[in-house]
């Protein structure tokens, strides 16, 4: 093993560490503050800002007007911010309106098969009556894929989650529709910081683990009613 990789692990320990004890903190005060309050779920539901409930096993769509915004497994459950804390709600808020500017509309399903952004687009796309459909990862990673493409091929690729703000996330909603009238519409433009990665390495490993953990291979993609509060 090289020093890099090395260190790189040595960094994902810690880090896995720091998170256990923060998620056993949390599960302490989650106890003390159960015990002494009469309705806590209640509470929780009121403070809750999007809801995701599962339907049906997702179809092939029919119409050509659609784009398919496709979850994975552990989005807005599991983990309910981006990597650098854009909450999942504002994300797919906005995903959904740049996709309805251009006077389309957006079908939301969950892909529980696989955490491959990749696929989980190219799989959305499969599904989506005008054949481009939307993979977006619970850190953020985002993808925009096209039916006939093969899976690790895409229109459009955004794999710097740290650098993903809700005007970026808009405008992919926007050139997913373009892409969907049969446009070819310029790139989404991204910022660009070589820090990003060594910075972000690490929590980035440890996001991708826990989101893993959540991928159900024998489990169909589904339909998604969304409800934003």
């Amino acid at each position: 093993m090289s020093m890099n990789e090395k260190l790189i692990r040595e960094v994902i320990e810690e880090v896995l560490q720091s998170f256990n004890m923060e998620e056993r903190k949390k599960n302490e005060a989650g106890s003390a503050k159960e015990a002494v309050s009469e309705k806590p779920a209640a509470k929780a539901d009121r403070s809750k800002k999007l809801e995701l409930a599962e339907r049906d096993n997702a179809v092939p769509g029919t119409r050509k007007d659609e784009v398919v915004i496709a979850l994975t497994a552990a989005f807005g459950i599991h983990q309910t911010k981006t990597i650098v804390g854009i909450p999942h709600d504002e994300l797919l808020r906005e995903v959904i309106a740049g996709i309805e500017e251009e006077g389309l509309t957006a079908r939301v399903i969950r892909v529980h098969r696989t955490s491959d952004v990749g696929f989980v687009a190219h799989e959305a796309a499969k599904l989506s009556g005008s054949g481009i459909g939307i993979g977006i990862q619970s850190k953020g990673t985002t993808v925009i894929h096209q039916k006939d493409l093969q899976p690790l091929n895409n229109l459009e690729l955004f794999p710097q989650a740290p650098l993903l703000d809700l005007e970026t996330f808009r405008l992919i909603g926007k050139n997913a529709a373009k892409y969907a009238k049969g446009e070819s519409p310029n790139p989404v433009p991204t910022k660009n910081d070589q820090m990003a990665r060594p910075k972000y390495q690490a929590i980035a490993a440890l996001l991708h683990i826990k989101e893993t953990q959540h991928v159900n291979q024998n489990k169909k993609a589904v339909e998604l009613e969304v409800t934003f509060q």
